[in-house]
């Protein structure tokens, strides 16, 4: 392979441009014209006219003949040799040339992508770095996860002055060539011969160099999970890379999940099922996450952080509310701005929903009931639910109900327990008007549902919990002093039918569970009454 004289010269102030003297002239030129700012790929495909792709979702055509064999030739003359992974490099830079082979093994596509060293990248995870956390990077290819992991290494290597191994499988993070770029500082580099060695030289780098610390790139194997998993019982801060946008993506991935401590089926006792008002099998956490920290990457200068992610993790297999703190980076590289969301915006519904499902049991939605005939139209507003969900449920219960977004045009609000306990918005607004405010424990369609179900007319000022117990105190007197033997409630969730439990516990009357969800109810009834039906094994009063 030909020498590159280049490599001698000093590095070029912009390094994209150091990748167009790879590309044949004709390609260099049109994608000067067009301008090298926010310059992602260019992608080279033969017998196809030449594309330039920039950041924001933009792509250039490029105005030059179709790609020949001739010039893919010159530019695989001019880089590095590729790896079995298809990857190439030029030395000393960030850059990477990765390759599209036809049957025979030949060349007929290159995609050459530009490689950036940006100081100021890591600031929006600074303070978790210098505290010694171990951090997981998630996002869409493309919106800076390495440049990140990149910055982070070097932060640590020369400001922190800690002991840094970076594990570089394609030779992303530390560039192409024996010699590390300059935007990893002081860090070391181990290089992967190939991809499916990187979990032993994960390893390798702990046993036999001392790392402080270990910086992985792409972490997607369940061999290089269980090595990360060794690594951090072993003492070292891990920042790494995973495939998946999100968390929910993480937390469904049965390969990948370890790194957030896994998630398994565990059957609860009835009394804990009974603590908790849930099934007896549920999600949970199987160990401590090998990350303490996640961080979702939503563009370049905006992140969600999850800083303490077993709790987030347990929150959401309970099905909790979870907030992210979601940060803006400022031209600066500091964070200029700083909010708490949800952590499940609208579009993970199906996410959630996975999870949802499973402890369920995947039963079939069977309230499908169409409204009565002239029923008239509730119009909710939803205050820290998922309008995704609240739709949902409207449909899967064909609900009389639609959707407003202010508290001057709603007949009811719905909202979660920590937003009621705030008081905070519109839940103000509707105590001072007497709007009912229905209060779920969990943001969860199945919840939504029963809410809906439970609804009264428009104008009915109980919420869900009042009626139930109201219609549990005037069983309870009809069982005690009118003489009837039992009475059936309507169906609840688990948290109502507690409460109705306690309640006939503390009138001395006798009460159980019946029946299958969605439909499950309490039966009341005068104690020591023949034919009191006995729970099943596992039932209990849950």
């Amino acid at each position: 392979m030909a020498s590159d004289p280049l490599m001698a010269e000093p590095m070029p102030q912009d390094e994209a441009e150091l990748l167009l003297t790879t590309l044949p002239e004709r390609i260099a030129t049109a994608v000067r014209a067009h301008g090298l700012d926010g310059l992602i790929e260019v992608v080279l495909d033969l017998g196809r006219v030449a594309t330039a792709r920039y950041s924001g979702g933009r792509e250039k055509v490029l105005d030059v003949p179709d790609i020949t064999d001739q010039d893919l030739d010159q530019v695989v003359a001019r880089i590095s040799e590729f790896g079995e992974d298809n990857r190439a490099g030029i030395p000393r830079t960030l850059h990477r040339i990765s390759a599209i082979r036809n049957r025979r093994g030949r060349i007929v596509g290159l995609t050459c992508r530009v490689g950036r060293s940006v100081s100021g990248s890591a600031g929006a995870i600074r303070d978790l770095i210098k505290d010694g956390r171990s951090v997981l990077l998630l996002g869409p290819p493309g919106v800076g996860k390495t440049t990140m992991l990149r910055e982070a290494a070097r932060v640590l290597a020369e400001e922190l002055h800690k002991r840094v191994v970076i594990v570089d499988t394609s030779n992303e993070i530390g560039g192409d060539g024996d010699i590390p770029h300059p935007g990893v500082g002081r860090a070391r580099r181990m290089q992967v011969p190939r991809p499916e060695l990187q979990h032993q030289i994960m390893i390798e780098a702990v046993e036999n160099h001392t790392p402080e610390v270990i910086v992985i790139d792409e972490i997607g194997t369940a061999l290089e999970a269980l090595a990360a998993r060794t690594i951090a019982e072993r003492g070292v801060q891990l920042i790494g890379t995973a495939h998946g946008n999100t968390l929910t993506n993480l937390m469904q991935n049965p390969t990948l999940s370890d790194l957030i401590g896994g998630i398994e089926s565990v059957t609860l006792s009835d009394e804990e099922a009974r603590r908790r008002g849930t099934q007896k099998t549920v999600l949970e956490r199987r160990a401590p996450p090998t990350f303490g920290s996640l961080v979702e990457i939503q563009t370049f200068d905006r992140v969600a952080v999850h800083e303490d992610i077993a709790s987030t993790v347990d929150a959401l297999l309970r099905g909790f509310d979870a907030e992210a703190e979601v940060r803006t980076v400022g031209a600066d590289g500091e964070v200029a701005e700083v909010e708490r969301v949800s952590l499940a915006p609208e579009h993970e519904d199906r996410g959630d929903d996975y999870f949802e499902r499973s402890e369920r049991g995947e039963r079939a939605r069977s309230r499908r009931v169409p409204p009565a005939p002239g029923a008239p139209q509730r119009r909710l507003l939803a205050f820290g639910i998922s309008r995704n969900r609240l739709q949902e449920a409207i449909e899967q219960t064909r609900s009389a109900a639609v959707i407003v977004d202010s508290i001057q045009d709603a007949d009811a609000v719905l909202t979660l327990r920590p937003y009621f306990r705030r008081r905070a918005g519109p839940l103000q607004d509707a105590e001072s008007r007497g709007i009912p405010i229905y209060v779920l424990r969990n943001n969860t369609v199945s919840q939504i549902e029963q809410s809906l179900l439970q609804m009264r007319a428009p104008g009915a000022t109980d919420d869900p919990t009042t009626a139930a117990l109201r219609e549990a105190e005037d069983a309870i007197a009809s069982v005690a002093f009118d003489g009837k033997m039992s009475i059936e409630l309507a169906p609840q969730n688990a948290y109502i039918r507690r409460l109705q439990h306690e309640l006939a516990t503390r009138h001395g009357v006798e009460s159980m569970s019946r029946g299958r969800e969605p439909f499950r109810h309490v039966m009341v009834s005068a104690a020591g009454a023949p034919g009191m039906p006995q729970p099943a094994r596992g039932d209990g009063w849950k």
